[in-house]
């Protein structure tokens, strides 16, 4: 439930989340929006106040106007003195009518019309501060609704698209797991409108699908060759003990051991391919087993055990992958072979040119040895090591030493007292 909810935390504070990025777009779109429509209601209200102010002025201009043509004078609160010297002159120049809107002063807005007539300047001016303060409340109650309307928007956009996010990250996750090795993962997300993730989550499927097919199909051939070479085999190894001794009969031996190693070594591979293979469990006392391991391999060894190590293990597929790790420590790298029991870790180093790039970044191979330094082999002895302590629940770790060398770390699962009795522990044949 923790690791649930830690992802769930996670996605909500990533901001490069594909959610927020949505939510910013929606955000981005829903202020272009708000700022055009602002603009435009901004400028037709402005344009429509300074209509409406040039249309009062003009028509005050005009009562002014007859007023002097018929009586001489001239009105007191409109002093041609106060005209803008710009504005009376265009309107001497022209001899016609002419308005101008006054916002030397923003606090206090003018519409001015003026005429010449006779010489006489007759000027009125109209207050433009209710319009202004008008214009402005509209421009400030634009925003604020802008606001309102991104408060809610930019959330609902984060939840529509929490849909297509929550579906992308379930085709992540499968992808995830098949390129841990888990074929049988799908991720099986639908969609009635066959849109892209759905296109894409079908593609991945399909992708596992194929891939299962043909993993399968090379696990069926490499059963179905080593299975047919054991008849053959078995007759090369009779026909070689019959050859009289020789030199070239040693050899042809030698060769015959070789191969019947690998053909074992390939079933022994099939059978953990097709999953067939279970851990016989018991209590195993760890200085001692890997000890008598090592032992049996007849290499040289140099090993150390911290305490009365236990594990709760199978001992036979156990005591296979100390062999091969030693085999594999004597075979490509150098001596001195060093073994380390700590707790329920054993650690196996060598002295030599260390794992290749590729084994560390991509893991054992089959059929790949890596580097010419590292000597020559089929590339199966890690690949068995490594399938069996899947099988045991066990975890296999390779790594290049500081100072040179290879080092592969088998991790066993469950810790237990080394106070326990351990006299009955393990069987007497392993």
């Amino acid at each position: 439930m923790r690791p649930a909810i830690a992802r769930t935390a996670h996605g909500l504070l990533n901001w490069r989340s594909l959610r927020w990025k949505i939510a910013a777009l929606v955000a981005v779109a829903c202020c272009a929006v708000a700022l055009a429509l602002g603009v435009l209601v901004h400028q037709s209200t402005s344009e429509r106040s300074m209509s409406l102010g040039r249309d009062r002025a003009f028509s005050e201009l005009l009562v002014v106007v007859d007023d002097y043509r018929r009586t001489g004078r001239t009105p007191a609160y409109a002093d041609p003195a106060e005209i803008p010297p710009v504005l009376l002159q265009q309107a001497r120049s022209t001899g016609q009518y002419i308005t101008w809107y006054d916002d030397r002063r923003p606090d206090i807005p003018w519409m001015w019309a003026v005429q010449s007539v006779g010489g006489q300047a007759l000027a009125v001016k109209i207050d433009m501060g209710p319009e202004m303060r008008s214009l402005r409340a509209l421009d400030r109650h634009i925003v604020m609704a802008s606001l309102a309307v991104l408060a809610v928007v930019v959330p609902l956009g984060a939840l529509a698209a929490e849909l297509p996010n929550r579906r992308l990250r379930r085709v992540a996750r499968t992808a995830r797991r098949i390129a841990d090795g888990d074929l049988e993962a799908r991720s099986m997300v639908g969609g009635r409108g066959g849109d892209e993730i759905s296109d894409i989550s079908a593609t991945v499927d399909s992708m596992a699908d194929s891939l299962r097919d043909r993993l399968l199909s090379e696990q069926r051939f490499t059963a179905d060759v080593a299975h047919e070479l054991r008849t053959p085999l078995m007759g090369l190894v009779i026909s070689a003990e019959l050859l009289p001794e020789s030199e070239a009969t040693e050899l042809v031996r030698d060769r015959v051991r070789v191969l019947r190693t690998l053909v074992e070594d390939l079933l022994e591979i099939s059978r953990l391919d097709a999953g067939v293979e279970r851990a016989d469990r018991v209590l195993v006392p760890l200085g001692r087993f890997v000890e008598e391991s090592v032992g049996r391999t007849g290499l040289q060894v140099q090993l150390t055990v911290t305490g009365d190590p236990v594990a709760d293990t199978d001992p036979r597929r156990l005591d296979r992958i100390i062999a091969n790790l030693v085999a594999n420590a004597h075979r490509h790298g150098r001596s001195p072979v060093e073994i380390t029991v700590n707790d329920t870790a054993i650690v196996v180093r060598d002295h030599g040119p260390g794992f290749p790039d590729e084994l560390l970044a991509d893991g054992p191979q089959r059929f790949r040895t890596g580097a010419a330094g590292r000597g020559r082999g089929h590339g199966l002895g890690l690949i068995i090591a490594l399938g069996q302590a899947q099988v045991i629940g066990a975890g296999l770790a390779f790594a290049n030493a500081p100072d040179g060398g290879a080092i592969a770390t088998l991790h066993l699962r469950g810790d237990i007292s080394s106070e326990a009795d351990t006299s009955l522990m393990l069987p007497k044949d392993c």
